[in-house]
């Protein structure tokens, strides 16, 4: 892939080998100018957000997958720093509980999604589905392929009633992953965060990075696009994503609702 290239092609075949994780063009080498670019966008993304909530229209809704300690909570805190909370939300997806396994496995997604005016934030998501459970033999090749159908028309029903979904790939490599996972383990302030699991996980890396391969090639479409984040980099990480937030949120076009009439008029006492 070209440098600052993200967004994957609807129909094309991904192989994660072409996205270099240590893609950092967005910084232009210049660190400093990058941070003062990411507080930019922060609140121009504030700015956004607002308007969002204020015209009640729209619905955004952001997934972010990846393997562990690519930033996915780190990317939340640092990108939506300055959104005001009361239109923004956050839902995490772990090991469903018996309730949830008595129903379809998008039925607890699909309670989560964006009213109108809101911002989702998918802390993993329906995807575990298909990548979890085909890791470890719990469904089968023809299992898979049906979740990709039937998430892929979920998605577009979404998009259909009103609901723009952008999909994050945070792209970590396995050296890094090992450098973030030995600080973890040495830094007491991040051991609480540091479980035996993770290294299991770490283990099945190969099988993880064909998993991923097949769901974002599989569902990665016009209306619901994958994006790979080069997230070796922490800050280059966050800049590309507040940036295709931005141009996202940009690109609905939105307005403030008009003011009651005559009230430019009102005296207040």
């Amino acid at each position: 892939m070209m440098p600052g290239e993200t967004r994957i092609r609807s129909g094309s075949r991904v192989d994660l080998s072409d996205w270099d994780p240590d893609d950092d063009a967005i910084i232009d080498g210049k660190k400093s100018a990058a941070r003062e670019r990411l507080d930019a966008d922060r609140a121009r993304l504030e700015t956004l957000q607002e308007l969002l909530y204020a015209e009640g229209r729209h619905k955004l809704l952001v997934v972010l997958q990846a393997m562990d300690t690519a930033g996915k909570d780190s990317t939340i805190r640092h990108v939506f720093q300055g959104v005001d909370p009361l239109g923004v939300r956050v839902a995490s997806f772990k090991a469903p509980t018996p309730h949830e396994l008595a129903h379809d496995y998008l039925w607890r997604v699909h309670q989560k999604v964006p009213a109108r005016g809101e911002i989702m934030i998918f802390n993993r998501s329906h995807y575990e589905d298909v990548l979890i459970t085909r890791v470890n033999g719990w469904i089968d090749a023809e299992e898979c392929a049906r979740r990709y159908r039937q998430i892929n028309e979920f998605e577009r029903m979404l998009t259909e009633t009103g609901t723009t979904i952008l999909k994050f790939y945070l792209n970590i490599s396995k050296a890094e992953q090992k450098k973030r996972l030995e600080e973890r383990r040495d830094t007491p302030e991040k051991q609480w965060k540091f479980q035996p699991g993770d290294l299991a996980v770490r283990a099945q890396w190969n099988d993880y990075m064909r998993a991923y391969e097949d769901a974002l090639s599989a569902t990665s479409t016009e209306y619901a696009p994958w994006h790979v984040i080069p997230a070796n980099s922490k800050l280059a990480r966050n800049l590309t994503v507040s940036r295709i937030l931005i141009e996202t949120l940009e690109g609905l076009k939105m307005r403030y609702p008009p003011a009651p009439e005559g009230v430019a008029k009102i005296e207040i006492d």
